[in-house]
């Protein structure tokens, strides 16, 4: 049964102050004074300090903890090339994930731009304001180049969650479906539905966790990628299997995973039961997978299933990496987000499904018991933790590979950002009671 109507979706974007963002004043501008030092002419005194010295930005501005969410609307959730007007309100969506749960802010900028050049050229003249770049439903192929010319050019994180997130949450699940089924990540065999942005950078992502990538058969919708194809573009060309070896349904017979990024009910019971035991199913396509939960564990019971849905075990959610992976970023004031620290994301997820679930937890998800398992490789989405255990690995690895601008008291910040997300949640509970709407 749907959580919502269509209708209530609409008022919920719409009553009150329209939309889902706001800009509110981190200080007080209730007298003479205080508007003299917010404006003229005491923010002079501030412009003057970080003219002298330009880190000075991060103690005088919001710049440390403010990301730009960019979209040109040319690849928008399931819906297509919408353009960026009807993306707004996606992109709205993402600050308020940001906000609520790493407490970073975000402009979202909808920009009226589809070639990737010009595009690029736009992000890299607003790099001043930001700490940071989260691309977002940026159509493929052009969305690889806009991204690692941006990530080359630019001085700050630049991150396309469209490619990297799935890459990173699916890969902390199969790292520890990996562990339950005694498979070693080396010998596997792996096929992929789908060859767009989220599939093609997964599989690069798991083969920077130790996959060859001869071991991958990706298909797009003209069939399996080889080498014999004429039609493949040069991120597609990595994946190119030597020879063609078929359909899916030949490729998946004695698969050890099988990875969806594509369309609904593409497997069946047969093409499951055809798989390596137990089999290891992340069914992403949304809203609805290649293949349901109850139908994949009806062919073979101690397979591991995930999917993009809540109301299934193990969601890869990218809200699970993004808002960490950038709050990490931001408070070591990294140049840029590397491989290290996206493999240290999935690691501490893989690492937080290990520990004992909290009472609060089991509450929020109407549930008894939830323990590390077949149903259990994943962290749920609203797992307080994640930013105390992601944040800290991220930031870790951004020193240790040389990224970050400044060091960390790895000890304290754990507990900082504890204390941090309690008051940011404090914040936002007091700003929406005020307005006293009941969603």
């Amino acid at each position: 049964m749907p959580l919502f109507t269509p209708r209530e979706s609409l008022d919920y974007h719409s009553m009150g102050r329209k939309g889902k963002l706001e800009v509110v004043p981190a200080k007080p501008c209730t007298t003479q004074k205080h508007l003299s030092m917010a404006y003229s002419p005491g923010v002079a005194n501030s412009c003057l300090e970080i003219a002298r010295d330009p880190d000075q930005v991060f103690s005088y501005t919001n710049k440390g903890n403010l990301v730009a969410v960019i979209s040109n609307g040319t690849a928008v959730l399931g819906l297509g090339n919408i353009g960026p007007l009807a993306a707004k309100p996606v992109m709205e969506g993402k600050g308020v994930l940001f906000k609520a749960f790493a407490d970073i802010d975000v402009y979202d900028l909808n920009i009226n731009q589809s070639d990737p050049e010009k595009f690029i050229q736009w992000v890299k003249m607003v790099e001043p304001t930001f700490g940071g770049i989260n691309l977002e439903d940026i159509k493929a192929p052009e969305c690889f180049e806009i991204e690692e010319t941006l990530i080359r050019e630019m001085d700050i994180p630049v991150f396309h969650d469209d490619q990297h997130g799935t890459a990173i949450i699916s890969g902390a699940g199969l790292l520890n479906a990996l562990e339950i089924t005694g498979k070693n990540i080396q010998d596997i065999k792996m096929v992929v539905s789908g060859g767009g942005a989220a599939a093609i950078s997964c599989c690069r992502f798991y083969v920077s966790m130790g996959l060859p990538a001869e071991n991958i058969f990706m298909y797009d919708t003209r069939g399996l990628i080889h080498q014999g194809r004429s039609d493949l573009n040069p991120y597609k060309k990595q994946f190119a299997q030597a020879n063609d070896a078929g359909s899916i349904k030949d490729t998946l017979k004695g698969a050890d995973v099988f990875i969806g990024l594509s369309v609904k009910d593409l497997l069946n019971r047969d093409m499951v039961r055809s798989m390596a035991r137990p089999a290891i199913i992340f069914a992403m396509a949304n809203p609805d997978p290649e293949i349901s939960y109850h139908e994949a564990k009806a062919a073979d019971p101690e397979c591991i299933m995930g999917t993009g849905r809540s109301d299934f075990p193990n969601q890869v959610n990218n809200v699970s990496g993004f808002p960490f992976i950038f709050r990490g970023a931001l408070d070591v004031r990294a140049r840029g987000i590397n491989e290290d620290m996206k493999l240290a994301a999935a690691r501490s997820l893989a690492a937080l499904a290990k520990e004992p679930v909290p009472e609060e937890i089991l509450e929020a998800y109407g549930v008894g018991e939830m323990s590390f398992g077949p149903d259990y490789v994943i962290p749920k989405p609203l797992d307080p933790r994640i930013v105390e255990w992601e944040a800290p690995a991220v930031a870790r690895a951004a020193v240790q590979s040389g990224l970050a601008r400044t060091g960390i008291d790895m000890d304290s910040y754990q507990q900082s950002l504890k204390t941090r997300m309690a008051e940011s949640q404090k914040r936002i509970r007091e700003f929406i009671r005020s307005y006293s709407l009941n969603f």
